[in-house]
């Protein structure tokens, strides 16, 4: 199957009503994961690279999500996740990665602002769709740390101009969310992610999806988000797998190891297509 553009495939769910899953990739057992639980629900999938295994992993990583998403008997795509420099959004085009999740959420707003302008517009030479993050998310991301005092909520009206001044595809929102754990129950700010949703045309994405119960992933939903990301609770899937046949199986062959972790992580990727509605929605998008 021919890969297909994130943005396009969040389109394709904004008009079913339902969102699909951004699963960040790190190795051969992560991809098998993410493409197995998507062709076993029928789920549309985006492969997720973080800049910093994109810097680790290099374009065998890179080659490996490609290769996975247009042999896979399901639509999917490769994004890359989190980049703060346009260095790496230039090489992950060049590597074929049809599309960027460029945050300079870091910034103040008008360097925002100038920066994604700047990644559309080299984007947009080279076929490829970006999604951007307005609002500061706090938490833990693979080295990337926010303290809770920068979180920034994302305010409506600022919203809509900065989606129409950057010509972006996807809008990444602060609403509550936070990267990582949550260390209290999350309290998210619906009121506010309508008022997002009415304030602009394009589809939002919620950030910090792990944690999160079912309730409110389904409220999401219904305010408009169409793409989760999801990295904590599949990466530790993989992690405790590890932890717990080291301590019970210390002379274990490295294979069947790697087999149980691809397992674990697939479960938990196929649970959560379930739960964003994308399961059984991958024919539709290809009949």
């Amino acid at each position: 199957m021919t890969l297909v553009n994130t943005a396009d495939l969040i389109r394709a769910a904004d008009r079913d009503g339902c969102a699909l899953g951004g699963f960040n990739i790190y190795n051969l057992e992560g991809v098998r994961a993410v493409v197995a639980a998507a062709e076993a629900t029928r789920s549309p999938v985006i492969l997720q690279i973080h800049p910093a295994a994109l810097r680790h992993g290099g374009r065998p990583l890179v080659a490996l999500c490609l290769s996975a998403a247009q042999e896979a008997s399901v639509p999917a795509a490769v994004h890359l996740d989190h980049s703060t420099e346009l260095a790496d959004i230039q090489v992950a085009l060049e590597m074929g990665i049809p599309s960027v999740m460029a945050d300079g959420s870091h910034l103040p707003y008008a360097d925002n602002l100038a920066y994604i302008r700047q990644v559309t517009a080299l984007a947009a030479t080279m076929g490829a769709s970006v999604e951007a993050e307005l609002g500061r998310i706090s938490g833990t991301e693979d080295g990337l740390s926010v303290a809770d005092y920068e979180a920034r909520m994302t305010d409506p009206d600022q919203a809509a101009a900065f989606v129409q001044q950057t010509n972006i595809d996807l809008l990444a929102v602060c609403i509550g969310n936070v990267h990582g754990v949550y260390r209290q129950p999350p309290r998210l700010d619906f009121d506010r992610l309508a008022a997002i949703d009415r304030a602009v045309a394009i589809p939002l994405v919620l950030h910090g999806a792990s944690g999160l119960d079912d309730a409110l992933i389904r409220q999401a939903i219904r305010c408009g988000v169409r793409k989760f990301n999801v990295n904590t609770e599949v990466r530790q899937a993989y992690l405790d797998t590890l932890k717990t046949a080291l301590v019970t199986s210390p002379s274990v062959d490295l294979v069947p190891l790697m087999q149980q972790a691809q397992h674990a992580m697939q479960a938990v990727v196929a649970e959560k297509m379930a739960l964003f509605g994308s399961a059984g929605r991958a024919d539709p998008i290809t009949g």
